[in-house]
């Protein structure tokens, strides 16, 4: 695992920390490991909100801080380096606990710490991408800890995901010409892919739609090494555990039916979808949606936005979040609950 880190504490216009605010870094033994967590709201009774990163494997931490930080006024963000990955990684984290429900098992115990130690009686779910499997497999299955349930590129059917993104991708190749690309992904072909055709395939994506310049690139490290919760030094482990958790869960994940598996939620559910988004194509997300029963559900377009709507169009997202989520949360008074002895410092 790498360093820890600090966070910055809210401060006034005088330079004195923002009463009741709540900045902390911690580490939590769930299921067995090390796993980093890192909290931060203006006022810490704020409703919890919990980020669920994609990948998996793919700390997201830094993007959220740096395009989102807005929402920390409004809620209280829970940062969750899941294991394998970012500061959570370890050469140390066995292969064969890469599993969908090791990882239920784990938010299941960082969600119950959580609750007790901001007292809070449920927290709101923001999934990712990945984070959207892991994040509607555990709403359905605890409703009880979920008040709101958000799905961002929400993943439904994998396998016809995956074949919309390749059919795009080879599409795309040919309208452009790019002779290159066509030979590697026809030698590759169709889905279902291993873990590096996947990779490689939306790298192509990613060129043919100009994502993948030397000033982008140089922008996405910055971003990713800036600030107190990061540094430098910890892109080794973080590229190293987003390789190692998709080749360790990958073959199982791209067998997925969701649609199978959730049919029905609790709470409400807002879905935020990419209308350009290459990798999950929304309208495979839609398909999912639909067949979903829930008490009510929402749909927030981002027409400017790709896979990741939370950087492409960071205004947007987080004013729908506040105007959106934030008033389906439930009010319900919080409770003093004692806190289970997760953190290790």
């Amino acid at each position: 695992m790498g360093r820890s880190g600090t966070t910055r504490p809210f401060r006034d216009d005088a330079g004195n920390v923002v009463p009741g605010s709540i900045a902390e870094v911690h580490r939590l033994r769930l299921g067995g490991l090390d796993q980093w967590v890192m909290i931060r709201g203006r006022n810490r009774k704020l409703p919890p909100l919990l980020l669920l990163h994609g990948g998996p494997g793919m700390s997201e931490m830094a993007l959220f801080r740096h395009f989102n930080a807005a929402l920390e006024d409004s809620f209280t963000v829970v940062y969750w380096d899941q294991r394998g990955a970012g500061k959570s990684f370890s050469r140390k984290v066995p292969k064969a606990s890469m599993t969908v429900e090791q990882f239920i098992s784990d938010l299941d115990q960082l969600v119950d710490w959580l609750c007790a130690h901001l007292q809070a009686d449920r927290v709101t779910i923001l999934g990712h991408s990945w984070g959207t499997v892991l994040g509607i497999l555990y709403a359905a299955r605890f409703p009880e800890k979920v008040g709101v349930y958000v799905g961002a590129a929400q993943i439904g059917d994998w396998h016809a995901g995956e074949a919309a993104s390749y059919a795009f991708a080879l599409g795309e190749a040919h309208r452009r010409q790019n002779h290159k690309a066509v030979k590697a992904l026809q030698e590759m072909g169709p889905p279902p892919h291993t873990a590096s055709q996947l990779f490689s395939e939306r790298t192509w994506i990613q060129r043919m739609e100009s994502h993948m310049g030397p000033a982008v690139l140089w922008n996405m490290v910055r971003t990713f090494s800036r600030g107190p919760e990061r540094s430098i030094l910890d892109l080794p482990a973080m590229f190293r555990g987003f390789r190692f958790s998709l080749e360790a869960m990958w073959p199982g994940l791209c067998r997925l039916q969701l649609a199978e598996q959730v049919t029905h939620l609790e709470m409400p559910a807002v879905f935020f979808l990419g209308r350009l988004d290459r990798w999950v194509p929304p309208d495979i997300s839609l398909a999912f949606i639909d067949q979903l029963d829930a008490p009510s559900k929402q749909i927030v377009w981002f027409e400017e936005s790709g896979h990741e709507m939370f950087v492409d169009e960071p205004g947007r997202f987080n004013a729908a979040m506040v105007e959106t989520v934030l008033p389906l949360v439930p009010t319900e008074a919080r409770e003093d609950r004692s806190i289970p002895t997760l953190a290790s410092s």
